[in-house]
């Protein structure tokens, strides 16, 4: 099992946990705001930055890259163990809460997803043999 990279996960955990500690704690709650979230934008960012500079291995990209695949199962099982019926018992917020958040993640897909994209990608690649009269 690839381990290399866990170290900068780890990091990356630690401060969105911080971060949404001191969220609650902004709004007037007990709770960790968006922690998990906040870290693995972190870790995005972090990740990007290090590969454009060339101080990431090829180890280390793809221990992170098995942990970013195990993002999404972490993020159900979080998600499965909220108190859904609750929360909307509680009144119209949280669906309003939810709603807004499901809204902003949709609009931000494309925002991250062109982060990636660049000299070095699969994309840029294809394209630049393209224009090279590469393929044809």
């Amino acid at each position: 099992m690839i381990i290399y990279g866990v170290a900068l996960l780890a990091i990356c955990m630690l401060a969105g946990t911080l971060i949404g500690e001191w969220l609650g704690i902004a709004i007037g709650l007990d709770v960790n705001v968006g922690g998990v979230g906040i870290a693995m934008l972190i870790l995005v960012v972090l990740v990007n930055s290090l590969k454009q500079r060339g101080k990431l291995d090829k180890d280390s990209q793809k221990g992170l890259s098995f942990w970013g695949g195990m993002y999404i199962p972490i993020v159900v099982a979080m998600a499965a163990q909220q108190n859904v019926a609750g929360a909307i018992k509680g009144g119209p917020m949280a669906i309003l809460a939810g709603v807004v958040t499901v809204i902003i993640c949709f609009a931000a897909v494309p925002i991250l997803s062109n982060i990636g994209k660049g000299k070095g990608s699969i994309e840029s690649f294809d394209n630049e043999k393209i224009d090279a009269g590469g393929f044809k």
